[in-house]
């Protein structure tokens, strides 16, 4: 997940994993500490939420307005028609014309409620739709930008259920909370016109009420309980699957598939129970709310029915009433759902913000200033202290210097603080002590985007993303034309296996450039890295990884890459090592020895020893200039 590879040998040994980097989350597990549900209405989410509803406050208001417009209509339908029962069902034939006229009123409201519900809708979805475009691209941005220590210890699944689910489950909030408005308005406004018409039926009609508070009363918390759980389960289930998904090579090479679907499937199996329960909190409103609307209309047919007889009590009021009923308890339907709704949408709105409001550790100084293209590529380390955990220091106190132009390669066994070394030159993270001066300049007085300009790396994993080869040649440099992606493929060794492609330069690469090897993937790296033109280069065990032939070829490539640049190399193969023009040996983040590699060997220190037990065996082969042309070789 970091963009600085892992330890040297891939996996962390005891210094390394303990100190240097903080623990990874371990995917599905219930012990991570994280709040996963939130208040009925959290004032902080709505503030937050409403920092990116703000710029289109005039389409919610527009649709305010329309939802109320649309609300005064239902409110208005039920008397049309106790007006049109009255005064012309009623009456002799010489008051039809009353009758027409609560005709023409009640299309003119059936038009106006049609309109309004359709700008209502039209304005909701559009607005919703763009309100969730901002929080996904201010998301997405802020996390291009996050320290590389926040992503060590973040489970890419549960950062993709954020970026995903939770803001959907916003999206389902900021559709249904202008309706909300409309609903609670329609409440209070039928129990208004209820007593208005008859204050005895409407204060009867009321008095079922109470049941429903008892009910909402024993039903809020166990249902908030049930949604907790359900959205916790859901994530933890999509950080398994993300991991497994990710995984799925080290899977099926370790025949792990039927134990990974066992564990898998034990948790789907609790995210399907959570999520059943959770919906039958849901859904239990649902019929309770039926029975009291049809023991409201049961009170008014018995009662109205009485009064209408006694003559009390007008057809049309009765008839109004029961409109009314049937009316009001659809928003109390509505608002019980949406209580689920918004609780989803507050936790949801929680966590989005927290990811919003992860500090940038590594930020631009106030008065940075831009690294000059013309500055030189040396390299000075100046009693740099440093670790992932500031108690347990990787680095202690290292000084050293690259002078501009000159390759030195770093050496030492795993978990000396090589791969800690060459991100902080680029300024992943910022020392603890001391300094690193690039160009002549403390890193963290330059701004982080000149100081990657300066700076081309290439890793032991090359990440290749989805799209063509050129586009992933050129990736840090869109200026780039065909010609400098060719210019550059060929100069490493690229050209001939490109061109042997389907579509050559424009063949598209899977995931992770899953359908090229590992070899022909650094190759590309090494292009990529080429065509930046940095000062500096940096290659973290980019050889580690490939066989011998491929090895030849790189090597051929990096006499090009490090011609007039200054080289900073963690590399266990022989020949990196011994071309380099200095060599810093690391043991337990300090400095050891340094010198060149006949100097280092004759001094039979740790250096030497580790040239005999690693290095020695490897011979330098020399390079079929025949085959580096034939793609079949390759």
């Amino acid at each position: 997940m970091s963009a600085v590879s892992a330890p040297e040998n891939g996996q962390p040994d005891d210094s390394e994993s303990r100190a240097e980097r903080p623990p990874h989350a371990v995917v599905g597990s219930h012990k991570i500490n994280e709040e996963m549900f939130g208040r009925v209405f959290d004032p902080r989410v709505v503030q937050r939420i409403w920092h990116f509803v703000k710029p289109y406050r005039l389409e919610v208001f527009c649709a305010i307005t329309a939802v109320l417009v649309f609300t005064a209509t239902q409110l208005a339908i039920p008397l049309i028609i106790r007006y049109a029962i009255d005064n012309g069902l009623s009456t002799n034939n010489g008051d039809q014309l009353l009758l027409l006229i609560a005709l023409c009123m009640f299309a003119a409201v059936i038009f106006i409620n049609f309109c309004a519900s359709y700008l209502q809708e039209n304005i909701v979805g559009r607005t919703a739709e763009k309100v969730l475009f901002d929080i996904r691209e201010a998301m997405f941005s802020h996390l291009q930008y996050v320290s590389l220590s926040f992503m060590d210890k973040t489970e890419t699944g549960r950062l993709m259920s954020r970026l995903q689910g939770d803001v959907n489950a916003m999206q389902e909030f900021l559709e249904t909370s202008v309706i909300s408005i409309g609903d609670i308005v329609l409440l209070f406004g039928i129990v208004f016109s209820m007593l208005y018409l008859n204050v005895q039926l409407g204060l009867l009609t009321l008095s079922v009420l109470p049941v429903l508070l008892i009910v909402r009363i024993y039903w809020l918390p166990r249902a908030r309980v049930a949604f907790m759980a359900a959205h916790e389960s859901n994530s933890v289930t999509n950080g398994a699957l993300a991991e497994a998904i990710h995984g799925v090579k080290t899977v099926q090479s370790m025949d792990r598939q039927s134990v990974n679907f066992s564990l898998y499937k034990e948790k789907a199996a609790t995210n399907l129970a959570t999520h059943l329960t959770a919906a039958r909190f849901a859904q239990v409103m649902v019929p309770i709310v039926d029975s009291l609307t049809g023991v409201a209309m049961a009170i008014v047919v018995v009662i109205g029915g009485s009064l209408v007889l006694d003559q009390t009590l007008e057809v049309g009021v009765m008839v109004a009433f029961l409109f009314y009923i049937q009316r009001f308890f659809d928003p109390i339907r509505s608002l019980t759902m949406q209580y689920s709704v918004m609780q989803r949408a507050m936790a949801s709105g929680q966590r989005l913000t927290e990811v919003l409001d992860v500090p940038l550790h590594i930020e631009d100084a106030k008065n940075a200033i831009a690294l000059s293209p013309d500055a030189d590529g040396s390299i000075s380390f100046q009693n740099v202290t440093f670790g992932y955990n500031p108690d347990f220091p990787i680095l202690k106190n290292i000084t050293f210097n690259v002078k501009a132009g000159e390759t030195v390669a770093l050496v030492g066994p795993t978990g000396s603080g090589k791969s800690s070394a060459v991100a902080l030159v680029h300024r992943f993270y910022d020392v603890q002590q001391g300094q690193i001066i690039v160009g002549g300049h403390d890193v963290r007085a330059l701004t982080q985007q000149s100081l990657g300009q300066h700076i081309a790396m290439v890793l032991q994993e090359p990440y290749l993303f989805t799209g063509t080869v050129e586009e992933n040649i050129r990736y840090n440099k869109n200026a780039a034309t065909r010609d400098d992606v060719i210019t550059a493929a060929t100069a490493v060794g690229a050209h001939d296996f490109i061109e042997a492609l389907t579509d050559g330069y424009d063949t598209m690469l899977g995931e992770r450039g899953g359908n090229l090897s590992q070899g022909q993937r650094q190759l590309i790296s090494f292009a990529r890295a080429l065509v930046a033109d940095a000062q500096i280069l940096v290659l973290d065990e980019a050889t580690a990884s490939i066989d011998s032939y491929t090895e030849m070829l790189i090597q051929k490539a990096l006499r090009t890459l490090l011609k007039n640049r200054t080289g900073l190399v963690i590399a266990h193969r022989l020949a990196t090592i011994r071309n380099a023009d200095r060599i810093i040996v690391l043991q337990n983040g300090t400095l050891h020895e340094q010198g060149t590699h006949n100097n280092l060997v004759a001094a039979d220190g740790l250096y030497a020893s580790l040239y005999n037990a690693n290095y020695a065996s490897f011979d330098d082969v020399p390079v079929n200039e025949t085959h580096l042309n034939d793609p079949q070789q390759r």
